[in-house]
C-alpha cells in the first residue's frame, strides 16, 4: 500500500465516521472497526465508491482487549505504513458516581481507555521507526471540566487525556505528534430523541475539519489539545 493510511476505531457512525471521511477525501487509505458488519460493509463499499482509496476493515467490540489487540494485528498485516491512528471508540452513559449502575467505571474505562492504550502500543512502533506519524485520542470537554451526571464517563475521559498527555511527552523525541481532541456537544445518533436543537450542536464534520488542520501543519509543529465548543458553549 502505497498511500499514506489512517487508522480510526469506531468508524461507522459520528465522529470517527466524519474523520474517516475527511482523510479518504485526501486520498488516504482506510482501516477502521466496529462492532456491527453491516454497518462496515455498506461503509467499505460508499468510501471505496466515491473515493480512490482502499478501506479495509474488522469486526470488533473494542471494550475487549483480544479484539482491540486482533484488529492491531489485521493492521499490520495489511500495511506497515501508519500515518495517522485516530482512538475514537467510546460510549456514553449519563449517571452520578453515588448511583449509577455497578459495573459502569470498568465499562467506560475498557472502552474510553483500554482500547487506545492497546491499540496505541501495537501500532506506535510503525510510527517510531518512521520518526513520523500522528496520534489523535477522541477525549471530551468532559476530560477537563466536570458536570453533573457525568460519572464514570468523566472519569474515562480525564484518564484518556492523562494518556494523552504522557504520550505526547514519550514521543516527543520521536518524530511522532499526539493530540487530545476535546469536543463539546457534536450532533450525532446518540442525541436522537432528546430535546435539543439540532442547530445548538456542532456537526461532526466540524471536529473532522479540525482534526485535518491540525494533522496539516509542518513538521516543526503539533496541537497537543484541540479543545472545540458549540457558539452558544456547553449544553
Amino acid at each position: 500500500m502505497s498511500k499514506k493510511t489512517v487508522v480510526v476505531t469506531g468508524g461507522t457512525k459520528g465522529i470517527g465516521r466524519a474523520i474517516l471521511e475527511e482523510f479518504a477525501k485526501n486520498g488516504f487509505n482506510i482501516f477502521t472497526c466496529a462492532r456491527n458488519e453491516d454497518d462496515l460493509s455498506n461503509l467499505k463499499d460508499l468510501i471505496e465508491k466515491e473515493h480512490n482509496v482502499e478501506c479495509h476493515y474488522q469486526v470488533a467490540d473494542l471494550s475487549k482487549k483480544d479484539d482491540a489487540l486482533l484488529f492491531g494485528d489485521f493492521v499490520l498485516a495489511h500495511t506497515d505504513e501508519v500515518t495517522v491512528l485516530v482512538n475514537n471508540a467510546g460510549f456514553f452513559v449519563p449517571g452520578a458516581i453515588h448511583s449509577e449502575e455497578d459495573g459502569m467505571l470498568e465499562a467506560m474505562i475498557n472502552t474510553n481507555l483500554y482500547s487506545a492504550y492497546y491499540l496505541s502500543r501495537q501500532l506506535l512502533p510503525v510510527m517510531i521507526e518512521k520518526k513520523a506519524g500522528h496520534v489523535f485520542n477522541i477525549c471530551s470537554i468532559a476530560s477537563i471540566t466536570a458536570y453533573p451526571n457525568g460519572g464514570s464517563y468523566s472519569i474515562s475521559k480525564f484518564a484518556l487525556h492523562g494518556f494523552t498527555k504522557n504520550l505526547r511527552e514519550e514521543m516527543k523525541d520521536k518524530g511522532v505528534k499526539v493530540t487530545s481532541v476535546m469536543p463539546g456537544a457534536t450532533w450525532s445518533a446518540s442525541w436522537e430523541g432528546a430535546d435539543v436543537p439540532q442547530e445548538r450542536l456542532m456537526k461532526s464534520s466540524d471536529i473532522a475539519a479540525s482534526i485535518w488542520g491540525a494533522y496539516e501543519l509542518s513538521d516543526r509543529a503539533v496541537v497537543e489539545e484541540l479543545v472545540i465548543r458549540p457558539q452558544l458553549g456547553d449544553l
